[in-house]
């Protein structure tokens, strides 16, 4: 199944929501690697899985969104980088079947590059590369690279993909949030400012998430589809957190996000899907708006 047919046949597709939020549900701790989970709990993560393939989605990502070398360094977990990412795809790959493609999660590093940080560019992209690699060996059908803030990191693992993963597709996610200037990311970056160089250095999909809610993210994708020709990824959050009673809570109900859904197409989204708080409930119920709106 390739992704540009599927694109082509059904007008829009429908990813996957929350992965951080949902583990948490099923007992994941505060401070411990979701990764580690591919294998002390691979069950649970497949659940996780199975349960986005079940509510409707076409592409699923993985359980390898803080697999990078440095960020599993800070939880001892370095020597551990190869398998706890080759398991994660491998299980969200089962979990598909033929049913969903798998689209390896890979997302920033927690580190500045230089003249912020002290790491150059050919570090940056020698690590994201050994991520990748390792999500190729598990089967990954494209690879997403989200929530990046600064566009010199989004670029460096680009073109580690391109290295790396030669031939498969790849998504480049940018996090932005509504400022006085309009939607940028925590370094500035604008969506079209984003959308071009992204475009320019190979990017098969360009997109946003996290950040926002699903009226931020319409904002967003039309902002993407005046800059770029290129198919337009989206994952809004389920509304922005507030704390009730001592917990983090994301208020968009299904029902809410799913209602939003004929504007974001309008907007350009060709991809659509949720992150932080957003569940099988919400994908299904966005799936079903999906399907209303490209019948007519």
């Amino acid at each position: 199944m390739d992704w540009k047919t599927l694109l082509k046949e059904r007008g829009v597709l429908v990813s996957d929501g929350a992965w951080g939020t949902e583990l948490a549900r099923a007992g994941l701790g505060a401070g411990t690697a979701p990764e580690l989970w591919n294998v002390e709990r691979p069950q649970a993560v497949e659940a996780v899985a199975r349960a986005y393939v079940e509510a409707g989605s076409q592409i699923i990502l993985t359980n390898t969104f803080g697999g990078n070398r440095w960020k599993l360094d800070k939880s001892g977990l370095v020597a551990r980088t190869a398998e706890l990412n080759e398991r994660g795809t491998a299980i969200s790959k089962r979990a598909a079947g033929e049913a969903a493609l798998v689209f390896a999660s890979i997302g920033p590093t927690g580190e500045f590059m230089a003249p912020l940080g002290t790491r150059g560019e050919e570090e940056f992209i020698a690590c994201f590369a050994e991520q990748i690699e390792a999500c190729v060996r598990g089967g990954a059908d494209g690879l997403v690279i989200e929530t990046m803030a600064a566009l010199e990191e989004a670029l460096a693992a680009l073109r580690a993909s391109r290295e790396a993963a030669p031939g498969l597709p790849v998504v480049v996610s940018m996090t932005y949030s509504r400022g006085a200037k309009g939607p940028a990311t925590m370094m500035g970056v604008g969506p079209a400012r984003a959308a071009e160089a992204l475009e320019r250095a190979g990017a098969d999909l360009v997109g946003s998430n996290c950040g926002s809610g699903i009226a931020d993210m319409i904002e967003v994708a039309r902002l993407l589809r005046a800059a770029t020709s290129k198919p337009i990824w989206t994952k809004a959050n389920a509304g922005m957190p507030k704390l009730v009673d001592g917990r983090t809570v994301f208020p968009e109900t299904p029902e809410e996000m799913a209602g939003r859904v004929p504007e974001l197409i309008r907007a350009g989204a060709n991809v659509i899907g949720g992150c932080c708080g957003s569940t099988p409930a919400h994908i299904r119920a966005m799936a079903a708006a999906i399907k209303r709106e490209i019948r007519g």
